[in-house]
Order: structure tokens, then sequence, then C-alpha cells
């Protein structure tokens, strides 16, 4: 059993009546000759690391290379403690502050998980421990969701890219996100193809991202982009549950990533020689560094 497009992996779930977790958990067995039960520990293994990222960003001062960021999260944390309820109770709220908080920890050089990059770590452990927790969520739960967020990501890797250097922030951010979402829908009890259409629609709303990282660091614009990527991914997983469809399937908005990438010029892609990394105060920034 193999998939290479986000519609075969959709039709391998529903001609088996299941989730795209499965199908996933079962083709990596296959392919790294494996048990599933092996598998699983490996993949608990990636969402302890995140749970250890997301508590330890959130609660700590963190010092990275280039001193732009490392307390967005501590902020955020610190500030939410203090607002209202309906404010500390707000998942949104939840999901931003665990993505900064990883993603900060990236920046610091900590252990992370790169899904699918390390500079855009954040995105779907906000998504899925945020989710887990609100709904008291096991976590053999998360980790099936981390599964279908795999699965999703690995057919980007084989249809296109998830560098940045390559296709710009849509590839990594965008790609993120879309993974997210994906999961989140599975974890909200959606079927497989609300699963894809949200992957879609995350994804295709983050096209033509460019990556501009101030000082060539992945700091500025990279650590609040995860924050908001992380509520992009729920808000396109809420509409794919309310039934709301991708005009444009998922397998082709990859493709409309994949040229958009190409036509974008190279100092938008990662080389820190355009958008925000040209802006007076980046060049200040870079030089003082």
């Amino acid at each position: 059993m193999e998939y290479a497009t986000i519609k075969e992996l959709v039709s391998l779930a529903e001609a088996a009546e299941t989730s795209i977790w499965k199908i996933v958990l079962q083709v990596e067995a296959e392919e790294e000759e494996m048990t599933e039960a092996e598998v699983r520990k490996s993949m608990l293994a990636n969402l302890n690391v995140m749970k250890e990222a997301v508590d330890y960003g959130r609660k700590n001062n963190i010092q990275t290379g280039g001193g732009l960021v490392g307390d967005e999260a501590l902020k955020l944390e610190k500030y939410l403690t203090t607002a209202s309820k309906s404010e500390q109770n707000n998942i949104y709220n939840k999901m931003i502050t665990y993505a900064l908080a990883t993603a900060e920890v990236n920046a610091g050089m900590g252990k992370i998980v790169a899904g699918p990059t390390a500079g855009v770590s954040g995105i779907v452990p906000a998504v899925v421990l945020a989710i887990g927790e609100e709904n008291s969520l096991s976590d053999q739960k998360l980790v099936e969701a981390l599964f279908t967020a795999a699965g999703l990501g690995y057919v980007v890797s084989r249809k296109a890219t998830l560098a940045g250097a390559a296709g710009g922030c849509q590839a990594e951010c965008g790609v993120g996100a879309a993974m997210a979402a994906g999961a989140a829908v599975e974890l909200r009890g959606g079927s497989p193809r609300m699963a894809a259409d949200a992957f879609a629609v995350a994804l295709k709303n983050l096209l033509g991202l460019v990556c501009d990282p101030v000082a060539g660091l992945v700091e500025v614009p990279c650590v609040k982009r995860n924050a908001f990527a992380a509520a992009h991914a729920y808000t396109a997983s809420t509409m794919a549950l309310a039934g709301i469809e991708s005009v444009i399937p998922a397998d082709e908005v990859i493709m409309a990533m994949t040229e958009i990438g190409d036509q974008m010029p190279t100092c938008l892609k990662e080389t820190s020689r355009g958008g925000l990394a040209v802006t007076p105060t980046a060049l200040k920034i870079k030089q003082d560094l």
C-alpha cells in the first residue's frame, strides 16, 4: 500500500472506512519494516519533545543567537494569567502561546520536532496540543493526529518542496499550517475528505508568502509567523468541519505552490536580500550583529 497524492491518501482511508492517520501508520510500518507499535512509540517520543518545548518556552526567557526574540511566549503567558477567564480559555490564545514558545526554543537552539521544518516547528504542536488539552484527549489520540500531519506533509515533500530557500515561506509556514489544519480536523471528529479540504484551504491562503529572515536568523519574522499560522490552521479546520470545501483540490494547491515558488525571485527565498530583511531597521540590526 502506498500513496503519492492527497487524493490517493483520502481514497485509501475512505475505502478502508478509517482515518488518514491509520493509513499513514500502516504505510510507515511497511516502509520502515517496523511494527505499528514501534512506529507509534517513535511518534510518542516526538509528542513528548513537543510538550517539553512548549513548556520550556512558556516559562523561560530564551537566549537566541540574535537576541531579537526570546520572551514573546513568556510575555503572552504572563498577560493571559491576568486576563479575563474568557481570554484565558480562548483556544486561539493557547495556540499562539504554544507556537511562540516552540519557535523560540528553536531559535535558541533547543530541542524541537521539525514539522515540516525547524523554522515552523511551532505550528503543528500548538494546534495539536491545544486541541488535546481543551478536549482532554489522550496522548494516543494526539499521536494519531501527528500521523495525519506527517502523511499530509509527506505528500508535499514528494510533489513539491518544504524549503524556504526553494519555495519561500509558503513552503514552510504554509505547509505547516496545512498539516496542522488536517490534523485538527481529524482530532475534532471530521472525515478524511474534510481533512483534505482543511489542508487545501490553509495552504492556498498562504500562497506567495515570502521567506525574508532579518539578518539571516530564524527569529524575525519567523517566530511570530508560527503563531499566526497556528491560528490560521485552526480556522481552516473549523471551516472544513462546517462543510466548507476547497474549490481547488489539495493536490492542485500544492502544484500552484510549486509554480509560485519557481516564479518567486531569489531575493525572497531565504537569502535575506529582499522583503523585511532589507528594511532600514533590519539592515541596522544586521550591521550591529
